[in-house]
């Protein structure tokens, strides 16, 4: 049984994704402009930029988010923000305050169901650290703007990462790898397991989950010999999630984990932390991943890559990973509004 919580009806699933700005000195801009290129020609893809409208050649401003619907296969939409002059390729911090902006409005936007998710372009953390941004990143951010609210499930943020059918939800997210022992609890991971469980179930349209435990400890801790957190914590929790109806594995070796044959018994792997998730994600498809935040009262997915200031300006940027984004979010919204709307009839 999920743990439901009470929940705003989301929006229609016809109404357009936000994308935000990023940071307008890194490739944002230019991959937003080429996955408009790729998708303009189906209003059903239809989305809008909260920017500066100089960033982008052949954009036409919005003043509603409904209106990106009509113009979306002619120009791009942009509902538009004042953002300090940039170089591209170079990071500014008189940037921060309208990076910051695009991403409240666009929360706003979907807290109040005028669109269907956001889809987040990358940000540099410090750039906004030096403008006084006390976040690790987008994704406690955003849970912040949106921590008055409840997803339909347990609450997040849980960041998933997610590439070619491999999905990775982590434990931990941004903190130093010697910090992570102390930081994981039964606790945490069966909250996390929670969040997952229901994402699997809710947004991503997958009725019966399962989901593979990574351990700790080299070789899942070996009995104890390896490490004690196995037996202590992670073996616990798989039981306390078991009870519950949760179908997850007791701890598994991480190195055995994410071969082909592995990924076929199952839909989604807990993992630890940071680099365990990410480094087969992005070794599956360096290209195509995608970010999203779990136990959000809305959709957020996310390029997963950051500002590349060095390629930024020279055309070369590749669009695969924001479309990607585009794609999921689209496909979490719709089963978000599905099973809303059979669960309230």
């Amino acid at each position: 049984m999920l743990r439901l919580l009470p929940v705003k009806k989301p929006s229609a699933i016809t109404r357009p994704l936000a994308l935000t700005m990023g940071d307008p000195a890194g490739i944002g801009p230019e991959i937003t402009i080429k996955a408009w290129q790729k998708l303009r020609s189906d209003p059903r893809n239809a989305f809008f930029v909260i920017a500066d409208p100089a960033l982008y050649k052949n954009a036409k401003t919005i003043d509603i988010p409904d209106q990106a619907i009509g113009i979306f296969k002619d120009a791009l939409p942009v509902l538009p923000i004042k953002c300090a002059a940039v170089i591209i390729g170079k990071p500014n911090e008189n940037a921060a305050p309208a990076i910051l902006t695009s991403i409240k409005t666009a929360t706003k936007l979907a807290l109040s169901g005028e669109v269907s998710g956001v889809v987040t372009n990358p940000i540099a953390k410090d750039v906004l650290y030096r403008s006084g941004f006390s976040f690790p990143g987008h994704t406690e951010f955003l849970a912040e703007l949106a921590k008055s609210t409840k997803a339909p499930y347990s609450q997040g943020p849980v960041m998933m990462l997610s590439a070619q059918g491999l999905r990775v939800a982590l434990v931990t997210i941004h903190m130093p790898l010697k910090d992570v022992a102390n930081a994981i609890s039964i606790d945490k991971i069966v909250d996390t397991a929670w969040v997952l469980n229901g994402a699997l179930k809710i947004d991503l349209g997958i009725s019966s989950p399962r989901i593979a435990m990574a351990g700790l400890n080299p070789h899942a801790g070996e009995n104890g010999s390896l490490g004690h957190e196995e037996n202590d914590i992670l073996i616990p929790a798989a039981k306390i999630l078991r009870a519950e109806g949760i179908n997850i594995s007791n701890p598994q070796s991480a190195d055995t984990l994410f071969h082909k044959e592995a990924r076929a018994e199952y839909d989604a792997v807990l993992v630890m932390y940071h680099d365990q998730g990410l480094i087969p994600v992005k070794s599956l498809d360096f290209y195509g991943g995608v970010n999203t935040t779990l136990g959000l009262p809305i959709i957020r997915t996310s390029p997963d890559h950051g500002t590349a200031f060095e390629i930024a300006g020279n055309g070369v940027a590749r669009e695969d990973s924001l479309l990607a984004a585009i794609d999921l979010a689209r496909n979490m919204a719709a089963n978000r509004c599905r099973y809303i709307e059979g669960s309230h009839g």
